[in-house]
């Protein structure tokens, strides 16, 4: 099978190359050149800019992709695009999605308001009302931010039927070479000595499906080989979903840190340390589907998985980080809270 991947060089991307080389297939990577990976022997390069994909029309029709992959799809005027370079081209698109297109994400960002509750959801649950989610809420965000919404993309790709598509709703992915850094906060203060850990009343209770990033890339690829997943729709994640007190507490016990977690009221936090978040508003989602339907199942058990996290959290600072780490300010609310 040939395969082209739109945006394989970062984070999941290199693991969806390589298994998909190692399986035999014909993989093409189409990249801006910004970041680099080491692909596998075999594996071609067209280096270009995915919002002016018809100029590589040309490009693409000699490597006659059965399948595209496209991790990058952001707007619906990416996906317009997608859809009207590669109509009579591929057989098939598979496009990451992810799990921010559910109603239950606007509740958790306050932008909506219900009763709370489990906060499970599935495929058929309710979508957000409200698109273009990080328009107001990022300042100065940048133009891809600015357009940015998954349920657009989803709607445009859905809709073709000349090139049916299967949507992969990713959850929270953490693993090495995740460029938003989940877990350095928790990481860095344990390994700095911090005797406690300070959330949000709430959070410590607060539940979000997450995945490792080796994991997803496998669900990725069951939905490339296995054309049962053609329009289709898949929740991808782990089925457990622990709280947050239950994520530090196993990343304390792999660093033997004897510290604690001290919940706090948002107001006695500084401003850079509140999330505005609405924490009674848990974001688990049910991914019976795929592994049902395609037989998904995780091959990297969830000790591998946080233990490689953690190693590479403590092997990778971030060169600029959200959290300005002020200890000076969190030892005055710990003195105050215990």
């Amino acid at each position: 099978m040939r395969v082209l991947i739109i945006g394989g060089t970062r984070f999941m991307g290199p693991g969806i190359v390589a298994r998909l080389a190692c399986e035999g297939h014909e993989v093409t990577v189409f990249h801006r050149g910004k970041t680099t990976a080491e692909l596998p022997e075999g594996v071609q390069e067209v280096l270009g800019d995915r919002n002016r994909l018809g100029d590589f029309l040309d490009d693409i029709r000699r490597l006659r992709p059965d399948i595209v992959v496209d991790m990058m799809l952001l707007s619906e005027n990416q996906a317009s695009q997608l859809i009207a370079v590669m109509t009579g081209v591929a057989a098939r698109l598979v496009v990451a999605s992810s799990c921010d297109v559910y109603f239950q994400y606007d509740l958790l960002r306050g932008i909506e308001h219900g009763p709370s509750g489990e906060g499970r959801v599935d495929e058929s649950s309710p979508l957000r009302r409200n698109l273009f989610p990080y328009r107001d809420s990022v300042p100065g965000a940048s133009h891809e931010l600015f357009e940015y919404d998954k349920i657009l993309v989803e709607r445009t790709v859905m809709s073709s039927a000349a090139l049916p598509a299967t949507v992969l709703r990713l959850p929270m992915v953490y693993g090495p070479g995740d460029y938003q850094h989940r877990f350095y906060g928790w990481v860095k203060r344990i390994l700095d000595g911090r005797p406690a850990i300070i959330l949000e009343n709430g959070q410590a209770e607060w539940r979000i499906t997450r995945g490792y990033d080796d994991n997803c890339a496998v669900a990725i690829c069951r939905a490339v080989t296995d054309e049962r997943g053609a329009g289709r729709v898949y929740n991808v994640g782990e089925p457990a979903a622990p709280t947050e007190r239950d994520w530090i507490k196993r990343i304390a016990a792999k660093l033997e840190w004897p510290g604690k977690v001290v919940t706090v009221a948002a107001g006695a936090l500084p401003e850079t340390m509140r999330s505005g978040l609405d924490w009674q508003h848990s974001l688990i989602v049910d991914t019976g589907r795929i592994r049902n339907e395609l037989g998904f199942a995780e091959p990297v058990d969830p000790d591998t998985c946080l233990s490689k996290t953690i190693a590479w959290e403590r092997d990778n600072p971030p060169q600029s980080y959200n959290d300005p780490f002020h200890y000076t300010a969190e030892d005055r609310i710990l003195k105050a809270a215990l």
